[in-house]
């Protein structure tokens, strides 16, 4: 079992010329009876907001994958493009053999990755509402604009510094009541 908060930004998303951008995950795996929290990051020197959440799942599963087990994966993401492309449009286009009823597949090479890198798992696509105060959700996006405005990548999962990060906020009076151990538990159940 593993839950992904996963976010992506794009620095200058639509306007002209080379934007940066970035993705950014928290990986929740339950391990020997405790939480195991890692993160993965990474960046793109010229995108969009669009293709950084199909890059950063597409890492995250490439990543789960290493592992040789088949995981039920609870993926949550605030991309509306990304969590309806993988539960609604996806089986759409496979059945008509990757088209649309109507125009091209946009990024149909990360869309056709993505679902072969999950293929191997039991996934499950969540959306959330971005920057609405999911503890969780909002790391992830500091994740990814730092990967973003840094332009850093992990190299894969790294250790994670959410609960460091969350004692930061809980000191500026945020998330005094969130328990993350919790919050896990409701998704994995």
């Amino acid at each position: 079992m593993a839950v992904v908060h996963a976010d992506e930004s794009c620095l200058g998303n639509g306007r002209e010329g080379s934007n940066p951008g970035g993705a950014g995950a928290l990986i929740e795996v339950r391990s020997r009876g405790r939480i195991e929290r890692r993160d993965l990051y990474i960046s793109a020197p010229a995108t969009t907001n669009n293709r950084m959440a199909l890059a950063g799942a597409i890492a995250v599963f490439a990543l789960l994958s290493r592992k040789g087990k088949r995981l039920r994966v609870v993926y949550l993401s605030d991309s509306e493009y990304l969590i309806k492309g993988m539960r609604e449009w996806v089986p759409a286009w496979e059945r008509r053999g990757w088209r649309r009823k109507g125009g091209e597949i946009l990024n149909p090479e990360l869309w056709q990755t993505l679902v072969r890198v999950s293929a191997a798992h039991q996934s499950e696509w969540m959306w959330l509402r971005g920057h609405a105060g999911h503890p969780k959700n909002e790391y992830a996006n500091d994740l990814a604009m730092r990967a973003a405005g840094e332009q850093l990548m992990s190299d894969g999962a790294v250790p994670s510094g959410f609960l460091d990060w969350l004692e930061v906020k809980r000191g500026r009076g945020r998330y005094a009541d969130y328990d993350p151990d919790a919050a896990f538990a409701a998704l994995a159940s």
